[in-house]
């Protein structure tokens, strides 16, 4: 049966994390109830409050971005200079009385500033801390610079993707999400030895070997055969045909894979037993990918006469895997999505009513759910620092007029 409660409730985190890898990370813990308190400030903002990286808008103001907003929903936000003496030992007050902190700096920075995990860990022995950065914050590359393209690169997966004939593709801000769900994960996973241990942990993630992880059969083939694999496209190493091929419309795409010679000849009957499909040349599985390129050619004649969804729904009904290529457009209209409640309407005060993706799993007991707009730059200075720390309105005042709380 449904509850109220949420699987995180009860767990407080300090986010000191920016732009994406942090901050989707501790966004899925918010989805889980977790109070999670982000720390700014106007010497050192977010930057996905001013800009996104991947179009290059730029947002007037800190509290308009469209990035930040689906990046902190339920989140709480002070402000906090972390270059000043006062302001640290604020941080450390409130470490204190959470349960987790994340940062993203590049390894080092946090030590300098006395926010490590040695520090943090004096004044709060069972902390879980993670530290996200690009290699993480041993070994030679560990001063790397903590972006997604090199994530994606350093990884080895940028040059496993792309087209034969064309560069690596490195995928964007999308690699910061992946690194991202690797950090939850292993927040939540520290939790839980902590509930059956007492003890906190210090958790050094890799974002590059969160990503590495993805190609463990290529880095194993290297290993055990040293095979190097290289690009292909949307080929397969061995189904025939595995591909994206063109439909009627404007880009329209279908992605079509087939695994077995059962399939393929539910896929000729579904196509209308055209001659060429019954070509001895496609009969048989090694006789399909010895003909690749070819089969590629007549089959893309084919869709080409149809879109995307007809083609979709005449070989799904022969059970054959087929799936458009989604653009955004269609992904808000899918019924599909629409019935699970993939996206969120939600009232922002000051963009007004905004559209956010929906949490992406469903726990039927303790379901994890939106409850807020992204926080306004340090709309929770006075609940952070006079509730939770007890400090009175004169404090606050005062370290806003030093420009610690700033």
């Amino acid at each position: 049966m449904e509850t109220n409660k949420r699987p995180l409730d009860g767990i407080r985190v300090i986010d000191f994390s920016q732009v994406w890898a942090g901050p989707y990370a501790t966004l899925l813990l918010a989805l889980m109830g977790a109070e999670v308190i982000k720390v700014e400030s106007r010497k050192r903002i977010d930057g996905s409050r001013l800009s996104s990286l991947t179009t290059g808008q730029r947002f007037s103001g800190f509290d308009s971005s469209t990035v930040y907003n689906e990046l902190n929903l339920n989140k709480m936000d002070i402000c906090l200079d972390l270059g000043q003496p006062k302001a640290i030992e604020l941080a450390k007050r409130l470490v204190t009385i959470s349960d987790v902190a994340l940062q993203n700096f590049r390894p080092g920075v946090m030590d300098r500033l006395g926010l490590g995990y040695e520090a943090l860990s004096e004044v709060k022995p069972n902390i879980i801390y993670l530290s996200s950065s690009a290699c993480g914050s041993t070994g030679p590359e560990r001063a790397y610079a903590g972006y997604a393209p090199g994530f994606a690169s350093l990884s080895g997966l940028a040059s496993l993707t792309g087209y034969s004939d064309g560069p690596p593709f490195t995928m964007g801000g999308r690699i910061d999400l992946i690194s991202a769900t690797t950090s939850a994960f292993a927040i939540v996973a520290a939790l839980n030895y902590r509930a059956r241990t007492g003890e906190g942990q210090y958790i050094d993630l890799s974002s590059s070997e969160s990503i590495s992880v993805t190609i463990g059969d290529v880095l194993m083939d290297y290993t055990m055969n040293r095979r190097s694999r290289r690009r292909d496209g949307n080929h397969d190493e061995v189904m025939a045909p595995h591909n994206c091929y063109r439909c009627k419309g404007e880009d329209d795409w279908i992605s079509i894979a087939i695994s077995n010679d059962e399939e393929w000849r539910a896929f000729v009957n579904a196509i209308g037993n055209l001659d060429w499909a019954r070509d001895e040349k496609f009969q048989d599985a090694f006789s399909r990918k010895q003909n690749e390129d070819e089969l590629d050619r007549l089959i893309s004649q084919w869709t080409i006469n149809h879109t995307k969804y007809e083609v979709m729904d005449m070989l799904q009904k022969a059970g054959v895997a087929a799936v458009p290529s989604f653009s955004s457009e269609d992904l808000f209209n899918d019924p599909h999505l629409k019935e699970r409640g993939f996206a969120t309407e939600l009232e922002h005060p000051i963009m007004g009513k905004t559209t956010v993706l929906s949490p992406p799993w469903k726990l039927s007991a303790t379901p994890a759910r939106i409850t807020r707009h992204a926080p306004l730059f340090g709309e929770h200075n006075n609940y952070v620092f006079g509730e939770l720390l007890g400090m009175s309105q004169e404090e606050i005042e005062t370290l806003m007029e030093e420009e610690v709380i700033h």
